[in-house]
């Protein structure tokens, strides 16, 4: 065996542990990646940023209206996060549970926090109170570690 033939084989098979060990670290906390916020130039301040996706369309056929949007953002997401937060409308695509692809009507928020246990279980019951609320099969949710500025 050549030697980059070697090379090749061992990260073939390493490369299924290295992303078990990557995987298991988002799901005990904060994701190692969170910490290279720590290298923040002077001036910038360290901060997760979450950003859920919340698609508008019902499984009844229906669709989440915007005063229904309004009242949930109003009732759920600003008592968690008045400080600020930023909400943009957009169009979604994706494969649910039923293997369909559905195109749907969405609203993107993106919201600045401490990284907290707090702050990080806030998040978390803002998309499970979006799924109970409006039986939404899933809330995307993206973590990522945040150098701000105000």
């Amino acid at each position: 065996m050549r030697k980059t033939d070697f090379q090749h084989s061992v990260v073939a098979r390493l490369a299924p542990l290295a992303m078990l060990v990557g995987v298991a670290g988002c799901l005990h906390g904060p994701p190692r990646q969170l910490a290279a916020a720590s290298s923040c130039q002077a001036g910038d301040r360290a901060m997760v940023r979450d950003v859920l996706y919340f698609g508008r369309n019902r499984p009844d056929g229906g669709k989440v209206a915007d005063d229904q949007w309004q009242v949930f953002l109003d009732q759920v997401v600003t008592p968690r996060f008045p400080d600020g937060l930023t909400v943009a409308s957009a169009t979604g695509q994706w494969r649910g549970a039923s293997g369909q692809v559905e195109t749907e009507a969405s609203q993107v928020l993106t919201l600045l926090h401490s990284g907290d246990a707090a702050s990080r279980n806030d998040v978390a019951g803002i998309a499970a109170e979006y799924k109970r609320r409006f039986g939404q099969e899933a809330v995307l949710r993206e973590r990522s570690a945040a150098c701000v500025a105000f």
